[in-house]
């Protein structure tokens, strides 16, 4: 991968006697999507103020292309003006569209023809090239933030930051403006630092993936190693792994692990040894379920259990079917599937998942 834009290292930053963020080290690399996500009140947006170079640390040494930042207006000057950033509000002035997004330019003392040239193309590039003329205090709320990012992509940085842009937004409008922008990022190859507290954005947008926990890093990696092998039990719950069981290795061979749970024993894919206390992170997609007289023995099924249905909910086009297996457990199957299945809530069924649909996370027993 190519070098580092910004790196941070040792970062603390405190507001009274309360550390809100501690950070060993981190990197962005060039033309990298970083996403950082985490839940509310993670430290995200104050990591993303550190690193845009909107905040100073209490301790810790943050560097741009390499260089120390400083933070004196005279140093910084320079660095900000190869960044743009996006909030969560647009933070408009009181003029026109128009100028909005030529506001950056201007301070630049660009030449009003490029400016027009500019501003017309990322106006039209995010679809507000209609409202030029508009005051902004008069749009909605999306297409404010189509217009905060026009202002921030008109200035060609070097690296953007967009923190929780659409988290504002409503849901059909969401999901438009992610996609348009997806597709901008991809095309610019600008460096971006995206911050979310939406963990599927980090599937539309990240290279790589920062989960914030606690204000520290808990893992960087990429997403779909986020998703499939999250490193703690605090982040397995946050990326969405619903089933989470705790018991200890009895035996390994081969890769193969039987793992002693309250309930009974399953296998799994894992290196841990005979006796080690583990955490198995299974994703409610990962289970299969059938009738309560079907056969798996033609599959590559290591565990079949038998449970009940307890409850069903629509989501979508899906169903999430939770279940007593001796332990709770929570599928996820489509309606149609399900329709197949003809199973109810309180009906006998049997939930199947294969060794390697499990994570282990191995595990200190206090």
């Amino acid at each position: 991968m190519s070098a580092a834009v910004i790196e941070a290292r040792d970062l603390r930053v405190a507001y009274g006697d309360r550390t809100t963020l501690a950070l060993e080290t981190l990197t962005v690399q060039r033309r990298e999507i970083l996403a950082v996500v985490g839940p509310n009140g993670a430290g995200k947006s104050t990591l993303l103020r550190i690193l845009a170079l909107l905040e100073a640390p209490a301790a810790g040494v943050v560097r741009f292309d390499s260089e120390p930042v400083r933070y004196d207006s005279r140093s910084l000057l320079p660095m900000r003006r190869r960044i743009a950033t996006v909030f969560q509000s647009p933070l408009l002035c009181n003029t026109t569209v128009f100028g909005n997004i030529s506001l950056g330019l201007r301070f630049r003392s660009i030449p009003k023809p490029e400016i027009d040239k500019k501003v017309s193309l990322w106006a039209d590039r995010f679809g507000v090239a209609h409202l030029l003329g508009q005051p902004a205090a008069t749009l909605s709320g999306g297409e404010a933030q189509r217009v905060s990012l026009a202002r921030a992509f008109v200035l060609d940085p070097e690296v953007l930051f967009l923190d929780e842009p659409f988290s504002a937004l409503d849901q059909p409008t969401r999901e438009g403006l992610i996609a348009e922008l997806e597709g901008v990022l991809r095309e610019s190859k600008v460096t971006t630092v995206f911050v979310t507290h939406d963990r599927n954005e980090t599937l539309h947008f990240g290279d790589r993936v920062a989960v914030v926990m606690g204000g520290r890093l808990a893992q960087v990696d990429a997403p779909e190693r986020v998703f499939s092998s999250p490193v703690s039990e605090e982040v397995a719950r946050f990326v969405g792994v619903e089933n989470i069981l705790r018991g200890v290795v009895l035996e390994q061979r081969e890769g193969i692990g039987v793992v002693s749970l309250d309930f009974g024993q399953i296998q799994v894919a894992t290196e841990a040894k005979a006796g080690e206390h583990v955490l198995v992170c299974l994703r409610p997609e990962e289970i299969v379920l059938a009738r309560p007289d079907a056969s798996f023995a033609h599959e590559s099924m290591r565990n079949v259990l038998q449970g009940r249905v307890d409850q069903v909910i629509p989501i979508g086009a899906q169903l999430r079917v939770r279940m007593n297996t001796g332990i709770p457990l929570t599928a996820l199957i489509t309606k149609q599937s399900w329709q197949e299945l003809s199973l109810a809530e309180g009906q006998p069924v049997q939930a199947a998942f294969k060794a390697s649909a499990a994570h282990v996370i191995r595990r200190r027993e206090n």
